[in-house]
């Protein structure tokens, strides 16, 4: 097996040492990459499949054919951090998940995790697997399923209209209707499907001895094709509180983002995560912890409002990431973006987007909001400090503002927690409590 590992836009070439890819491989990999959702209509969205070499994108996770495997990681940088290890980059990773899909990772499971010598797809599937089995050591959830069944004596109740229709004439047998309880129910048929998909792609030994292990505990589970499962008729109460996290983590497994592909002889799957949509929603979950209990309410790809109006009909609907709202009055806006800002020695602008700064001023007049809000990503060749700057907008001394920050991506989620507090105290008009 052939595995590679770059940092997002990083480029690898095509050759036969540690350092770059076989011409086959890129191809097959290439070939997988091309058919993910995130690939976009050039198919490149994933990776630039040039005549030298593979160039990663703004996706990460791991892509995988027949006899290779590539791995992308996201460029989370500490303070003063100029070039993190491929451990630190996943540690860094699986921290983001956890917290956007409300997965609790204790320090004891990082601790035994193959953080060196796996990918990140195989240190979720250990990740899960180990939750999984300490969840059907304790019994599979069961409930009571309605059955209709014609049996020799009466169980349950009786159907009168089959028994008339169909046995009128045999009554020797009883259309009988009666409940069992059964562990054949939708959370676990989900929690099958995710078993029997991670069967076909573990590469890892402990990995896939674990999950024959819960193969066996599942057997007698309906095997049911993944669109097919009904999460509608999952519910969660007292008695199966333990299985929530476990549905968070079979649905990020099951999800669009792990794929599997096949085009005649050629077959992979690809597990990605697209970084400006996975930042936007880890700073969603930050924000929305930061203002607990302080009146202001949080939304995420709201607003909705439309640019232009031709007579009655909108056009150019807006999507701002985040919205803070006292009441009914946004009071800042907060659009999020995974790119490395420039130390102003290299550029006064920072390397901000003036499309960026743009859609920022529109969001202020559309959404009557004095305070907009660009936040980056601190990197290692930024000053030590997280950035917090503020521009007038339109005029000298106006009170719209557009603020530029930085969020530190390391440490804790706590610490980056404390840090929004800090910066949107600066920026609300009440006190955030701290």
């Amino acid at each position: 097996m052939i595995r590679r590992t770059l940092r997002e836009w990083q480029r690898i070439g095509y050759g036969d040492d540690d350092t770059t890819i076989p011409t086959a491989e890129a191809d097959r990999i290439a070939a997988v990459a091309a058919r993910s959702s995130f690939a976009g209509r050039g198919g490149e969205g994933v990776l630039e499949h040039g005549r030298k070499g593979l160039r990663a994108c703004g996706v990460v996770g791991v892509i995988a054919a027949q006899g290779c495997q590539l791995e992308i990681l996201p460029k989370i940088e500490g303070l003063g951090e100029h070039d993190a290890s491929d451990e630190a980059l996943r540690r860094r990773l699986i921290h983001m998940l956890a917290v956007v899909h409300d997965l609790r990772i204790d320090a004891g499971s990082m601790a035994q995790l193959g953080w060196q010598k796996d990918t990140i797809l195989e240190l979720l599937i250990r990740l899960f697997c180990a939750r999984l089995m300490e969840a059907v050591r304790m019994g599979l959830p069961r409930r009571y399923v309605d059955h209709a069944d014609d049996l020799p004596a009466l169980r349950g109740r009786l159907d009168v209209t089959r028994q008339l229709s169909r046995h009128a004439v045999a009554p020797q047998r009883l259309a009988c209707r009666y409940d069992e309880l059964s562990s054949d129910i939708a959370l676990n048929q989900v929690m099958r499907a995710a078993v029997t998909r991670l069967q076909r792609v573990a590469q890892a030994p402990d990995n896939q001895r674990i999950l024959r292990e819960l193969g066996f505990a599942y057997a007698d589970v309906t095997e049911v094709p993944v669109p097919a499962l009904r999460w509608d008729q999952i519910t969660l109460d007292r008695t199966n509180q333990r299985w929530r996290e476990l549905l968070s983590f079979a649905r990020l497994l099951l999800g669009d983002r792990h794929q599997q592909t096949s085009a005649g002889a050629m077959d992979g799957h690809a597990l990605l995560f697209e970084m400006n949509a996975l930042f936007e929603q880890y700073v969603a979950r930050l924000v929305t912890r930061a203002l607990a209990g302080s009146g202001y309410r949080v939304s995420s790809q709201g607003g909705h409002r439309d640019c232009l109006f031709e007579a009655d009909t909108g056009r150019f609907r807006t999507k701002p990431d985040l919205i803070i709202r006292h009441g009914d009055q946004a009071v800042l806006v907060v659009d999020t973006k995974w790119k490395r800002m420039a130390p102003r020695i290299d550029d006064p602008k920072q390397g901000i987007s003036q499309t960026d700064v743009y859609q920022l001023m529109a969001y202020s007049q559309l959404y009557g909001c004095r305070d907009v809000m660009l936040l980056y990503p601190h990197h290692g060749d930024l000053p030590p400090e997280p950035i917090c700057t503020r521009y007038a907008i339109a005029h000298e001394g106006a009170e719209e503002t557009l603020h530029v920050a930085t969020l530190v991506m390391t440490g804790p989620s706590g610490s980056h927690v404390d840090a929004l507090k800090t910066v949107l105290d600066r920026m609300l008009p009440a006190k955030v409590p701290v």
